[in-house]
């Protein structure tokens, strides 16, 4: 495994081009199980976690080429509906295929997911609204059993969750029948995947909303499309540069899925200079407290929650970040507090005093946006971090250390055993 060497106190200027979302790409490269074809996604960043979807739908019978942010998937001879566990196992998002398979094939098994190593994420919001639609569901030693001929429902989510709504719109369109999704995900990835069905020959209304109409259909066909900008990703070189840049240039950023996000920025004195999808951010002389509390889209994203506990550390003054979405998402805390920040968890809740003096010191990633925080906050400690664990990086960021070094961070990938 390896690990990252950051000097820190340098600071970030120049530019930096935001990849496709890891979020969009994953459960639209699913979805083009759902009819035998092929498919064409752009944009598409090369990640571990797209590279393991692409290694599951070969097991499921795809054959799939992937060179220069290119990717052409050919969906035709699949013929296994099985997502086994030891790859399932490495990353959550593999249980998106279980609608498409489903409704494809009419039945299929796929293992329980695994993925980031916090808190509990259970399915039950998925397998719910999949029986909605007429299938029957059985669990089998670790492992998710439906069958059945799909037919339209109204499903009515309890809680709003990217996932289940992802799969039961993709079960939807090929379901017999008219299905209604009510309190459904509005993030921007389930309004890319919802475009990218509509070009399969799906009929969708309702698209950005949080009640999608589907009339399903009796076939699709293949497409291409070009896969949206990774607003998690450019939310973390925003952070970035309120932390430590001095005329950061980030561009390729979709402005209307960060709304919140740039008001907060501005909130804490961040200088932003925006214009045609390119933001200039420069840190403040005096970075202010800011508040967060995390919530469903349009609000503020659990994925940015641990990137912003690292910027307040240098606010001066205190302030309360609060998650409620995942509520025991705070495994970056105690490695934070390891760089000198002081931190004071209760509950879903951290107070973050600053302004405080951040010292390199060794700590560990736990998650993706985790290890992206440990990140930022090497960046502006004074002298040299080593971040271990680092894979959990590749996961969610295409190239992250050679962007940063980019824009003059110090930073070294180097083998763990070094």
């Amino acid at each position: 495994m390896d690990k990252f060497i950051i000097e820190g106190g340098h600071t970030l200027t120049g530019d930096v081009h935001i990849s496709g979302a890891k979020n969009a790409v994953l459960p639209i490269m699913a979805a083009s199980l759902l009819w035998p074809d092929r498919y064409v996604l752009h944009n598409v960043p090369d990640l571990r976690d797209t590279h393991t979807m692409a290694h599951l739908l070969e097991i499921i019978g795809a054959s799939i080429s992937f060179e220069a942010g290119s990717m052409q998937i050919d969906t035709t001879a699949c013929r296994n509906p099985e997502a086994p566990y030891e790859l399932v196992k490495t990353m959550r998002a593999s249980f998106y295929v279980l609608g498409p398979l489903l409704a494809r094939f009419g039945k299929c098994r796929v293992s329980l997911p695994g993925g980031c190593n916090w808190g509990p994420r259970p399915v039950d919001l998925h397998l719910k609204a999949i029986e909605s639609l007429g299938a029957s569901i059985s669990l089998d030693s670790g492992y998710i059993l439906a069958e059945g001929r799909l037919r339209g429902a109204t499903i009515d989510f309890d809680i709003r969750s990217v996932g289940a709504t992802g799969n039961a719109l993709m079960a939807a369109v090929l379901a017999e029948g008219e299905t209604i999704l009510t309190n459904a995900a509005e993030e921007p990835e389930i309004t890319a995947l919802a475009y990218f069905l509509q070009k399969m020959g799906a009929q969708i209304e309702g698209i950005g909303t949080s009640t999608l109409h589907v009339r399903g259909q009796k076939e699709l066909h293949g497409t291409e499309d070009e896969i949206v900008a990774d607003r998690i990703e450019a939310g973390t070189f925003l952070i970035a540069g309120a932390l430590a840049g001095d005329g950061v240039r980030i561009a390729g950023v979709c402005e209307d899925h960060l709304t919140l996000v740039l008001h907060k920025l501005e909130a804490t004195g961040t200088e932003l200079r925006r214009r045609d999808g390119l933001i200039e951010v420069s840190r403040a002389a005096e970075i202010h407290p800011v508040d967060i509390v995390t919530t469903p889209y349009p609000g503020y994203p659990t994925d940015l929650q641990a990137q912003w506990i690292a910027l307040m550390t240098q606010a001066d003054g205190s302030c309360i970040v609060q998650d409620n979405i995942y509520r025991d998402r705070f495994a970056h805390v105690p490695e934070l507090i390891r760089l000198g920040a002081q931190i004071r968890l209760e509950g879903n809740a951290v107070t973050v005093l600053g302004p405080t003096e951040l010292i390199g010191a060794p700590v560990m990633s736990t998650d993706i946006r985790a290890s992206a925080s440990l990140v930022l906050a090497a960046l502006a400690a004074q002298g040299t971090s080593e971040i271990s664990r680092v894979y959990h990086l590749d996961r969610g960021y295409e190239a992250f250390e050679k962007k940063l070094a980019g824009l003059g961070a110090h930073i070294e990938r180097v083998p763990a055993s070094l």
